[in-house]
């Protein structure tokens, strides 16, 4: 509903909305602004240099909230299942209940208040070829504007959501026009709002965020409000997928273990995810086992076309994981966002962006050979990384496109955030709608998709002339130019050709410490070390692989590469060939649908001969969930400070992410996986040297065990089946016996437990009153950490491990609970007492203040003590210091976790100055009221002689609307140093959550005026 600007109280508000347009939480999905007459009228435009203005006189009938509250039948036992057509975009949310009688007020005055529609005249009806009609659509042709024509097809999806929720108030006409006008109002950096179709979650983000939700419940009541207000209004889905662990591999009975195990260790998470599904509506949560979310929502969650009540418009998603971005490749525009931001738009906030550059990045040819969509999306990356696209959207287009699969496409959207990139966007065409058919959506459904986005100019056929896009910058790829690559040691984007891998491996085992060097003396290169590994001899040196992961749904999605695998074990196990005991090998597929086709296939048996057993559905060792290895492994390489090698085919292989004991981590196609783990050392020539001695005594060469690609297509079409997909997400549907035992209350209103170690009720909204607390500066703050480049999420906020000597350990320790039952940072994100206890934990960091020492320290500069940085942060915070963070470029690079910035904000830093952000780390230091502050182009704390033993002050304007985005701030040092920054607001939204102290109390504020 709406809130009237006149009827806010605070003292600033007048200020505040002199200083921007507030856009107020919405109680409206993006679908209801549909009920109106059908009559079609074209707008002709006089000039292209001249706004489009409809006319006001359009009638339209009340909004409603039949589209984002439907009737289900309820049952608690299958609250979160899909029902009953699993196939049907329509039918998804056939188990969500009937609106409160709160929200049916709601509906009543939105129906009062209702302006009516600027674009009524525009939907048009879609035909049938049978007869009859599919439903309505807002036709993007009848605006008879030729600029649409030339838009790119990602932002055409901006242009028809703004269109379909234009009411003059949160979405404006001068908003649409902004869209329309892209090729001109882009590079002004434009703010425009944007309204997604659905949220997607998984459970390591998902439970922070149901917590907030259950937080934010109790906060609204204290302000004499109706809890019922806190409710998701556009659809969200769930997928608990990062908690399975490889406790147990190398084993038939693998899978039934890791889930007893995993059970065990997060019945309380998901007993809470539980009652989230039935203490909220519109949430439905796809159990454990299921698979990856990024797979289940490629395969299965994706509908690329709505069509709620007879509206038909685009699919959109924001997900609460970086790599939502994998949908792209089925044409949904989709991308990660923070989980505050995430939350906000569950409550139907519009999100507020800058209108993107696109890239226009051009596909021709075809891939050689032997040659993996792995090694496509590695040098995609190099590519858009060394082009700089952090903010953009990519997209992808040319007769190359062709000759890619679904699957290779969504391989290369997945990794967008590697390239930085906010989308890797592909159009749907023919293939997209073979891979829907496929993976068994109903021929009905994809004919009512290809009618849809054809009648709205969305789709793109090869075989028809092509409208040439007009795009902000372009690039070129020829495709037989992709050789086989792996990307490391410790970074995505460190693409290094298999051929040269021998060679680049021993230039880091030479280089000083960095992201391509380990100072490894040249006396102890070559040292060896022998122990026994379950009664037997087993060695070790540096470059030895100990972890080898098939796993992540950036390839466990793609059959070509998994079949691929599967061909490079069978060829392996004819010639004789086997993996090394001691390597921890797994095998954790994204869905149920791989296992079904590797068997199908006959492949799996020869993946159990090499040690490559499922080990579960899940994202394992590409969180960091890989589980512990054998001690006589781990002590072989600790006590002699090997530089030990983890070999996956994951998208992020940051320091410590992985596993603490492998320092270097490969990125790299599961048929190479596959190969190094046979080899059992990253320190190789394929081409030179051979992999092992087969059974005959022969040599074993690379190419002996290499299926080539017509191999491998041959089986995808013989073994990948429509209805392996059908059956494996039907079976979701009816969930597990673990899940369905799980006992939940039925209250609205969480029963917070004082003593649970997993949920706990976090500090966000103690005290919080309806006035906003307004601007806040800082004041002779001391510098926590100071950083250089590339500081990821992983550094700040780790999922992996939790270290026996750690504060959070020793929290977790006072309370009772045993070492083997600390489970990982990631399992215990609904407790925030861990969780700022395991900020900056990781035990790579560098922090500069150290002078060298690598760990989870810092010097506490007023009494010199070297602390954890929790306990030195507690202390600063107690004495009522201020504290800010130093950093270099990138900061706050790879996976999009809201822990990351709302850590910080509870050890109590103010700001953060760096040379750069990742643009969702960026964006959730606002949302928990954090400075972001830039660094002047050229500048950074060395160049500008900062020690980091300096005090500073950060001045502000005392209000609101003093504050532009992105303007000049003065920062100054208790020792006479003064230098200007960059104030990181990037829209005048921001300054508004700013001002309200966090984007969640802001939605609070709102929603209890309604």
């Amino acid at each position: 509903m709406y809130l009237s600007t006149h009827s806010y109280s605070s003292p600033t508000s007048s200020s505040i909305f002199r200083a921007c347009r507030v856009r107020f939480a919405s109680t409206i999905s993006p679908s209801v602004n549909h009920s109106f007459s059908s009559a079609s009228r074209t707008f002709a435009r006089s000039s292209p240099s001249r706004a489009f203005t409809p006319p006001s006189n359009v009638s339209c009938r009340s909004l409603s909230f039949s589209s984002a509250l439907r009737s289900i039948r309820y049952s608690p036992s299958q609250r979160w299942s899909h029902g009953a057509d699993w196939r049907s975009p329509v039918s998804l949310r056939a188990q969500i209940r009937s609106s409160s009688p709160v929200l049916e007020r709601f509906e009543r005055k939105i129906a009062t208040m209702a302006s009516e529609h600027p674009f009524n005249g525009i939907l048009s009806g879609l035909p049938k070829p049978e007869g009859g009609e599919f439903g309505k659509f807002y036709s993007l042709p009848a605006l008879n504007d030729p600029r649409i024509d030339k838009l790119p097809y990602s932002i055409k999806i901006l242009l028809e959501s703004a269109i379909r929720n234009c009411d003059n108030f949160q979405v404006t006409k001068e908003d649409v026009e902004k869209i329309i006008d892209w090729e001109n109002s882009a590079p002004k950096q434009v703010e425009i709002p944007f309204k997604p179709a659905r949220v997607l979650l998984q459970d390591f983000t998902g439970v922070p965020a149901v917590v907030d939700l259950a937080s934010m419940r109790e906060a609204i009541t204290a302000l004499g409000s109706d809890a019922a207000k806190i409710n998701p209004l556009v659809p969200v889905d769930l997928v608990i997928d990062h908690s399975v662990q490889v406790d147990v591999a190398r084993s038939e009975n693998a899978v039934q273990a890791n889930m007893d195990l995993e059970f065990k260790r997060n019945k309380e998470r998901f007993a809470f995810l539980k009652w989230g599904s039935t203490a909220f509506q519109n949430m439905l949560v796809v159990p454990p086992g299921s698979g990856i979310v990024h797979q289940v929502n490629l395969e299965y969650l994706g509908r690329v076309v709505f069509n709620t009540k007879g509206i038909l418009y685009p699919d959109s998603v924001v997900g609460t994981d970086s790599h939502t971005t994998m949908i792209d490749g089925l044409g949904v525009a989709g991308w990660g966002v923070g989980g505050i931001e995430a939350e906000a738009a569950m409550l139907g906030q519009p999100m507020s962006m800058v209108l993107p550059g696109v890239v226009g990045f051009k596909l021709t040819g075809k891939l050689r050979d032997g040659v993996t969509a792995t090694d496509l999306v590695l040098t995609v990356t190099q590519m858009l990384r060394k082009h700089g696209v952090v903010g953009k959207f990519v997209e992808f287009y040319g007769e190359g496109m062709g000759h890619l699969s679904l699957a290779d496409r969504a391989t290369i959207a997945n990794m967008s955030p590697e390239y930085g990139a906010t989308m890797g966007f592909f159009p749907v065409d023919h293939v997209t709608l073979q891979y829907l058919k496929l993976t068994g959506r109903s021929d009905e459904t994809v004919a009512m998709i290809e009618a849809y986005l054809r009648a709205n100019r969305m789709f793109i056929d090869y075989s028809e002339p092509q409208e040439e896009k007009v795009y902000s910058s372009y690039l070129d790829l020829e495709l037989s130019d992709v050789e086989p690559c792996i990307s490391g040691p410790k970074r995505p984007h460190d693409r290094v050709p298999l051929k040269d891998m021998k060679d680049d491996w021993h230039s880091c085992l030479d280089n000083k410490i960095g992201f391509k060097g380990f100072a490894i003396p040249k006396e102890k290169q070559e040292k060896v070390v022998k122990f026994s590994f379950n009664g037997q001899p087993a060695e070790l040196k540096h470059g030895s692989v100990v972890i080898a992961a098939i796993t992540s749904c950036t390839n466990t999605s793609n059959p070509s590469v998994m079949l691929g695998a599967g061909l490079v074990a069978k060829k392996a196990c004819e010639l004789g060939l086997e993996v090394k005991p001691w390597v921890k090998t797994s095998l954790a597929p994204g869905s149920g649908v791989v296992t079904k086709y590797l068997l199908k296939s006959g492949l799996q048996k020869y993946l159990n001969q090499q040690g490559f057993n499922i080990v579960g559905y899940g994202c394992t060792t590409c969180i960091g969930n890989s589980g512990d290895l054998d001690e006589s492994v781990a002590s072989a390489i600790a006590d002699n400070d090997l530089v030990a090698a983890a070999v996956l085919s994951g998208n992020r292989n940051f320091e410590g992410r992985v596993h603490p004991l492998t320092r270097a981590n490969y990125l790299a196609s599961p048929p190479l996986v596959m190969a190094y783990a046979l080899a059992g050392t990253v320190d190789i020539d394929f081409e030179k040297e051979p992999i092992g001695t087969g059974k005959d005594g022969k040599s074993v060469y690379f190419r002996d065990i290499w299926p080539t690609s017509d191999e491998i297509a041959q089986v995808v079409q013989s073994s990948v089946l429509p209805e392996m997909f059908k059956s494996t997400y039907e079976a979701i549907t009816k969930g597990n016996e673990f899940w369905n035992q799980l006992s939940v209350p039925s209250s609205s209103l969480y029963g917070w437990d004082s003593d649970s170690t997993y949920i706990h009720k976090p500090p966000y909204f103690d005290g919080m009153t309806m006035d906003p607390p307004g601007p806040r500066g800082v004041k002779d703050a001391y510098c926590l950490l100071l950083f250089g480049d590339s500081i990821t999420t992983d550094h700040i906020s780790p999922a992996g491990s939790i270290q026996k000597d750690s504060p959070a350990a020793k929290y977790l320790m006072d309370r009772g609970v045993d070492r083997k039952d600390f489970n990982s940072y990631g399992s215990r994100r609904g407790n925030d007492e861990v969780m700022a206890r395991g900020t900056f934990a990781n035990i790579r960091i560098v922090n500069k203040l150290l002078n060298g020492e690598v760990g989870p320290k810092t010097v506490h500069i007023p009494t010199g003590e070297k602390l954890y940085v929790y306990d030195a942060a507690m202390r600063y915070k107690s004495s009522g210091q201020d504290t800010i963070v130093l950093a270099g470029a990138e900061y706050g690079s790879g996976s999009s976790r809201d822990w990351a910035a709302k850590g910080p904000m509870l050890q109590g830093v103010k700001a953060v100055i760096a040379k750069s952000f990742e643009r969702i780390h960026r964006s959730n230091l606002v949302g928990m009221g954090i400075l972001p502050l830039c660094f002047k182009a050229g500048e950074d704390a060395e160049t500008l002689g900062l020690t980091g033993h300096e005090r500073y002050t950060i001045d502000l304007p005392e209000k609101t609307s003093d504050i532009k985005p992105g303007q000049d701030i003065t920062v100054t040092t208790d020792n006479g140093k003064s230098f200007t920054c960059t104030l990181r607001f990037d829209t005048e939204v921001e300054l508004t959550y700013f001002n309200h102290g966090g984007i969640l109390q802001y939605v609070i504020r709102n929603l209890s005026k309604q």
